[in-house]
């Protein structure tokens, strides 16, 4: 009885299994033939601009595998540029329609697609934006427009940038769960939240600065493209004068207010074409598969560009985290590569990791004495981030970049309370005097924190001295603009922790220039695998995402972001180089 179920159970498996590589046949045949085709552009189109997925700074996908593309989360702010770039110059697209985004990227990203745009709109061709809602990220992006249309009935969202902070000490003692905590900096916000339930004034002082900062820039930006002083744009914020789409045209930050079908029509118009001809439209989608192939630059000599984006933490490393492993093979293929003859290192990053962070700086060190090295920073690229961008031979940031936070910190749970209090009692053993480090049963030794905040202390002048080294500055130069704190890239502009504000294209620029090139063609590090790879070597962690996103549509996305965070937390090991706290800026 057994052998005959045992023998239809491999039947049955084996049938399945070739069910799924039949499949995954026919996905391969049709993928490689729609990729022979060509990408069909009319003449006198319009490319529709919608941003739905999340934007990273870069997908790392292969243009040659047939599979890349496919489970793809995001997609790259490196393609979106390159495909508006392609744009400009084709005779073929006459304008481009910004058209109901709810754009999930940061500041410093959204700022360079609205710098692309801007350099379409030099070409003399127009962008029209329309929208049911704008909040209030859409509508930076959307105000780089000749035009810009709301529905009748819709929503603009422009008041002014807040963040949240959330703070655990409350929920610490009433769960008998408690954060040990050892840092260095005055700007105790890095651990903050865990001491305290209300926010310090100097935490307070400097988020503050930091958001009036990237506000600044964002009203300057809206002001010229929209012919609105930037003192009117703040009254309308303070006033909620968007508030309404009537508000909103009264304000002058929207041209008018029309149905869809009415927005067709003013395309349509744009375009000149008669009374029942169609507007031609080429998706971003589609049309990114065409620019993909075009190659902007190009050259025997070759300027690499390393992408480091996410959370850095001791290891591998892959498409959305740092590690010493991807990030350091693709620096040394950079530096080994002859053809290569400077390298940009392009950081996205909050920190973590201090011992990663520092291994990778190493490397960067390493490049540096072979070729130089400019880095470029993203959205943010602050403690751990920067770390590892300070020993660069020179610093682009984009004016809305958070940056900074050099400070270092430890964290370590403690459950006495909780077991105290459930009936827990733990004894330990060992051999000698140091031989039980820590328990999480037993309040925190001296002995153990001391070594602890020794370890702390000596990487924070370690980290002092990697910033002062690669900035030009003296230890106590870079302690008065250190201790934690974060800055926006304007602001680190001003303190001596960058040298020039701009973006990606203005590193890469710079990079040729010190290195005496001509003509060049640029290589990107690293290559990931694809989605549907890595979905096909671990159908668990497919199927923890889709736990992951029912659980989001189950409780809400306030308490999904408590939960992330406290998972983020389960995973610091060791002592961390990493933003104080998640900042979401709306």
């Amino acid at each position: 009885m057994n052998f005959l179920r045992n023998f239809l159970a491999s039947i049955l498996g084996s049938l399945f299994a070739f069910g799924i590589l039949f499949v995954m046949f026919l996905i391969f045949v049709s993928l490689v033939s729609s990729s022979e085709d060509t990408v069909a552009v009319k003449d006198n189109s319009i490319l529709e601009l919608q941003l739905q997925r999340p934007i990273s700074d870069y997908t790392g996908s292969n243009e040659l595998d047939p599979f890349a593309g496919i489970f793809e989360e995001s997609q790259g702010l490196d393609e979106i540029i390159q495909a508006i770039e392609v744009a400009k110059n084709d005779d073929r697209i006459k304008g481009i329609s910004i058209n109901n985004n709810f754009i999930i990227a940061g500041l410093a990203q959204t700022q360079a697609i609205r710098k692309s745009l801007g350099d379409f709109k030099a070409e003399g061709k127009f962008i029209y934006a329309y929208a049911d809602f704008f909040m209030q990220r859409d509508y930076y992006l959307a105000s780089v427009a000749d035009s810009i249309f709301i529905n009748p009935v819709g929503v603009l969202d422009f008041k002014g940038l807040s963040t949240e902070v959330l703070y655990y000490k409350e929920l610490q003692e009433k769960s008998g769960i408690k954060m040990e905590v050892i840092r260095h900096g005055k700007y105790k916000s890095a651990v903050e939240p865990y001491l305290e339930n209300n926010m310090s004034d100097a935490n307070r002082t400097q988020l503050t600065l930091l958001l009036q900062s990237l506000w600044n820039s964002m009203i300057f930006d809206i002001s010229k493209t929209r012919s609105i002083s930037e003192s009117d744009l703040n009254i309308i914020a303070d006033t909620l004068g968007g508030r309404t789409p009537k508000f909103a045209k009264l304000s002058g930050l929207i041209d008018d207010v029309v149905f869809y079908d009415e927005y067709e029509n003013k395309l349509a118009s744009a375009l000149q074409l008669k009374k029942d001809e169609d507007i031609n439209y080429s998706t971003l989608n589609d049309y990114v598969k065409y620019s993909n192939k075009k190659i902007l630059k190009s050259g025997d000599d070759k300027i690499a560009v390393v992408f480091a984006q996410g959370e850095i933490f001791y290891g591998e490393g892959g498409p959305n985290i740092i590690g010493q492993g991807i990030i350091n093979e693709a620096l040394i293929k950079a530096r080994e590569d002859e053809n290569v003859k400077a390298i940009v290192l392009r950081v996205n990053s909050p920190g973590g990791s201090a011992l990663t962070s520092d291994i990778i700086w190493r490397e960067v060190a390493l490049a540096k004495k072979v070729k130089p090295v400019i880095v470029s920073m993203g959205n943010v690229a602050a403690s751990g981030g920067y770390y590892i961008a300070a020993g660069a031979d020179k610093i682009f940031a984009e004016p809305t970049t958070i940056t900074g936070s050099i400070g270092v910190f430890g964290t370590v749970p403690n459950m006495t309370e909780l077991a105290d209090n459930i009936g827990i009692n733990a004894e330990q053993v060992g051999t000698n005097k140091n031989a039980v480090e820590y328990s999480l049963f037993e309040p925190m030794q001296d002995s153990f924190k001391n070594q602890i905040q020794e370890s702390i202390e000596e990487t924070y002048q370690t980290f002092l001295q990697r910033v002062s080294e690669g900035r030009n500055m003296t230890m106590a130069q870079v302690d008065s603009v250190a201790q934690g704190r974060v800055w926006s890239g304007t602001e680190a502009l001003e303190v001596g922790l960058v040298d020039e504000l701009g973006n990606l294209d203005d590193a890469i620029a710079a990079a040729a220039e010190i290195a005496s090139l001509g003509s060049y063609g640029v290589k990107k590090f690293p290559k990931y695998k694809s989605g549907f790879e890595r979905i096909m070597e671990d159908l668990e962690g497919a199927s923890l995402q889709l736990k992951e996103n029912l659980l989001k549509d189950e409780i809400g996305d306030e308490a999904y972001k408590v939960l992330k965070e406290l998972q983020s937390f389960k995973k610091q090991q060791g002592i961390q180089a990493r933003m104080p706290f998640a900042l979401d800026i709306k």
